[in-house]
């Protein structure tokens, strides 16, 4: 398995942006495919973006297109999510995972999570 820290959360009023980084270790991170989930209290977890081993595929939920990028850097083991224009509906605890796969949006296919980090977005 690998093992996956994310960083970046905190409070940010609405337009604003905030970038989220998952710093993994344990396994080769270029044979792993990455994704942003996001849970929000009370509601069920939801695949936020993925992006493929080689960074050349990627998903977006649709509430999240045009805001927000994922990509990864395979060289420092990290990936990212950077995220613009930022709605109070985009709060919640948003965790990556890792999926042994060449690129999938399936959550079940994530077989290795972080901690999560909070974002929270004022109005």
């Amino acid at each position: 398995q690998v093992h996956l820290v994310e960083s970046g959360g905190g409070l940010v009023q609405a337009g604003g942006s905030l970038r989220l980084s998952c710093v993994t270790s344990g396994r080769t991170f270029s044979n792993y495919a990455m994704g942003w989930f996001r849970q929000a209290p009370g509601k069920e977890r939801e695949i936020v973006a993925a992006i493929s081993r080689s960074g050349g595929a990627t998903y977006y939920t649709n509430s999240v297109k045009g805001r927000f990028t994922i990509s990864r850097d395979n060289a420092k083991s990290t990936g990212y999510l950077q995220m613009n224009s930022l709605k109070p509906e985009d709060t919640a605890n948003y965790y990556c995972a890792a999926a042994w796969s060449v690129f999938t949006t399936r959550a079940a296919d994530f077989g290795s999570w972080g901690q999560g980090t909070q974002v929270t977005v004022s109005s």
